[in-house]
């Protein structure tokens, strides 16, 4: 008995050989009747995924079993993979000494906290944690499914690089987008200048737009009484724009985040860190979900505002005289944690809340094709579960790393 012919001549089997081979070779993925979040609300949509990108989102996409696997979005909202834009990837810590040194990140919690992109960072430690080594991991993480990007130096100034300048690493470096963080209104920062400071966003910004990267610089923000005085001065008495400069651990207290609404009003950018412990809340830290809704009811518009984790950063508590008490470290998963706070605790709506950890991270920093849920874009997308907004699922650059909230892909070590 002859073989059946399918279209185009083919016979039923060899069609099914080349669906299964056309699917296998772009990763066709549907993910059908789901709440899109884009973030801008868009309704229940299907969104087709080819390969690592979004290729269409429509009302209704149907395409035969064997070319396209499927997942069921019923009951789930569709949001882009959240952007944390600091973590000390390769551990940090170590100002207790060689057994305070936090533990490298695995992408394992990367994965279970929604983060698709990360930008690594050194912090206190700029000689046993080295940029080699933070390029090195930064590249091992991505190898394993989510996307990863660096900053140049570390606390200390003058700024340790890889190639040995500022400049030459944004430009030759493919995975370099900006520089920090440095240290400022800490005790365990090098003390800089305002002329260094000067100089060194004068550098990164000229490397920033030879390279077509951000060029921007992150600031480590301590409890000193300075606060945000360098780069206010910088701003008034330079050419260099606000935007160049990203201040972080804003809410770390009262005085600084005050402050911080005024520098957002005027057009610059803040950071409010996720990672935190009760004692640090109760010695005035403000919890991140809390100082959103402040800082929008003070005026500030969204748009200014991103959240990051510090995740494995350490949180030294030191006592009045500089002497370490006790260490915690940062966290990942909080960034999510807070951003959820932020909706069902504080009453900001999602799309507005989620910008600070999609849109607003991705176009700060110059991520292309990240942060929004659109065609064109890289296919990475966090299921939430409508009534309880926990992640359900995990998609990053085409690939399902996480589902019904068991991991696919674990790292090599894990």
């Amino acid at each position: 008995m002859p073989a059946m012919t399918g279209k185009r001549g083919l016979t039923c089997s060899k069609r099914r050989c080349f669906e299964s081979e056309l699917s296998h070779r772009f990763m066709l993925l549907i993910i059908k009747n789901t709440e899109a979040v884009t973030p801008q609300s868009s309704g229940v949509r299907d969104i087709l995924i080819a390969a690592e990108k979004i290729a269409h989102i429509e009302d209704h996409i149907e395409l035969p079993l064997s070319l396209a696997e499927t997942i069921d979005g019923t009951g789930l909202i569709a949001v882009p993979g959240f952007i944390d834009g600091h973590v000390h990837i390769t551990g940090g810590g170590g100002e207790g000494g060689f057994h305070t040194r936090t533990p490298e990140l695995l992408v394992s919690d990367a994965v279970r906290g929604g983060i698709t992109t990360i930008v690594g960072c050194l912090g206190t430690d700029g000689t046993t944690r080295s940029l080699a080594g933070l390029l090195a991991k930064a590249r091992g993480l991505e190898a394993e499914g989510i996307s990863t990007f660096i900053c140049s130096g570390s606390y200390g100034v003058p700024l340790q690089t890889i190639t040995g300048s500022i400049e030459k690493d944004l430009i030759l470096i493919d995975k370099v987008i900006g520089v920090g963080e440095i240290a400022l209104s800490d005790h365990r920062s090098s003390q800089p200048s305002i002329d260094e400071i000067s100089r060194i966003a004068a550098e990164a910004r000229r490397g920033g737009m030879l390279a077509g990267k951000s060029g921007v610089v992150n600031v480590h923000l301590g409890d000193g009484p300075r606060g945000l005085q360098f780069l206010e001065r910088i701003i008034a008495e330079t050419e260099i724009p606000s935007s160049q400069f990203l201040p972080t651990h804003i809410n770390r207290n009262r005085k600084l985040f005050e402050s911080a609404v005024g520098f957002a009003q005027r057009g610059g950018y803040v950071d409010f860190t996720t990672s935190t412990v009760p004692h640090f809340l109760d010695d005035g830290e403000i919890k991140c979900s809390t100082a959103l809704r402040q800082m929008l009811e003070s005026g500030v518009n969204v748009n200014q505002i991103s959240f990051s984790s510090d995740g494995q950063g350490s949180m030294p508590d030191f006592d009045a005289s500089g002497m370490l008490k006790g260490l915690t470290v940062g966290r990942v998963t909080s960034l999510w944690e807070e951003v959820r706070d932020a909706v069902l605790i504080e009453k900001i709506p999602l799309e507005t809340a989620l910008r600070v950890i999609t849109l607003n991270p991705a176009k700060l920093l110059h991520l292309r094709r990240k942060g929004e849920i659109r065609p064109g874009y890289d296919a990475d997308i966090v299921l939430l579960k409508k009534d309880s907004l926990t992640i359900d699922s995990v998609i990053s650059r085409g690939k399902v790393l996480m589902r019904h909230g068991d991991l696919l892909a674990k790292g090599t070590f894990e």
